[in-house]
C-alpha cells in the first residue's frame, strides 16, 4: 500500500487495520445498499430519484437492524443483505382477503420456518 501519511502519524499495521480496512468495509456497506434497488435512479425527476434513494436507505437500516438484533446467533447473522432478502424474506405466500381481515398463508415446505418464526 502506498500512502503520503508519515510513519510518525500511523504505524503500518495500524494504518492498514484501522484506516484502510474500515474504508473497504464502508464500500461493502454501500454495495449492499445498492442491492436494495438504490442503483436504479432512472426516474424523470430528481425528486423521484431522491425518494427512491431515501427508501432504499431506510430499507438498509431496517435490514441491518434485523441482522444485528433478530438474526444474532443464527446462520444468517453474518450474511449480506441480498442473502437475507433472498433466503428469509422472499418466500411464496397465499393472500386472502375477507371482510374483516387479511390472511397470509405461508408454505409449509419452507425450509427456514423456525428461523422465520424466531425473527
Amino acid at each position: 500500500m502506498v500512502t503520503s501519511l508519515s510513519v510518525k502519524q500511523w504505524q503500518p499495521r495500524q494504518l492498514y487495520e484501522d484506516l484502510y480496512c474500515a474504508r473497504g468495509e464502508m464500500e461493502n456497506r454501500i454495495k449492499e445498499q445498492m442491492s436494495l434497488f438504490a442503483d436504479r435512479l432512472s426516474a424523470a425527476t430528481m425528486r423521484a430519484n431522491q425518494l427512491r434513494l431515501y427508501l432504499s436507505a431506510a430499507a438498509y437500516v431496517l435490514m441491518e437492524a434485523l441482522r444485528r438484533l433478530a438474526l444474532r446467533g443464527t446462520a444468517l447473522a453474518e450474511s449480506q443483505v441480498h442473502t437475507i432478502r433472498l433466503r428469509l424474506l422472499k418466500i411464496g405466500a397465499r393472500i386472502r382477503f375477507s371482510a374483516r381481515r387479511v390472511l397470509v398463508s405461508l408454505s409449509s415446505g419452507y425450509p427456514l420456518q423456525a428461523l422465520f418464526g424466531q425473527v
